[in-house]
């Protein structure tokens, strides 16, 4: 499974209202549930057609998301990258992840999973290089349990 757009809209509409919710990409996740974050996916090829905006807008409403305190974007010292680019690194992980079995329950559970681990705290942190390694390395650090060596 490469180059999964539906699965690249939602990790980078995850990450837009993340940001703009000021909350970890891991929380968003765990209010939006996996049977909301499936019908997402499973609605994405129309909802890309909207823009951004007005669709994390309509989740955000929709699904009650509360706002938090979390702004890595405004702790970031460098050139803050953009929400379709972090969007590609969740994406590409989860494929790699997703490699043998991408069964729609498999890829959303394997989402969840990967937002809710460690790894979603290396790539909101602006201020390492991880969010910016290879997708081989970031995968291989997800095996790892952390960033490699």
């Amino acid at each position: 499974m490469k180059n999964n757009s539906s699965l690249f809209y939602v990790c980078s509409l995850l990450e837009y209202i993340g940001r703009l919710c000021k909350i970890e990409r891991s929380k968003l996740v765990n209010q939006l549930g996996k049977n909301n974050i499936k019908r997402l996916y499973k609605d994405a090829d129309a909802l890309h057609c909207e823009p951004i905006e007005k669709i994390a807008d309509e989740v955000i409403s929709i699904y009650n998301i509360t706002s938090g305190d979390f702004d890595n974007v405004l702790r970031c010292r460098y050139a803050v990258p953009d929400y379709w680019t972090i969007g590609a690194v969740y994406e590409r992980l989860i494929e790699d992840i997703c490699a043998e079995n991408n069964s729609l329950d498999f890829i959303i559970d394997t989402l969840v999973s990967v937002y809710s681990s460690w790894i979603d705290g290396a790539i909101s942190n602006y201020n390492t290089d991880f969010f910016y390694q290879s997708r081989e390395y970031i995968f291989e650090s997800w095996k790892e349990g952390a960033p490699l060596e």
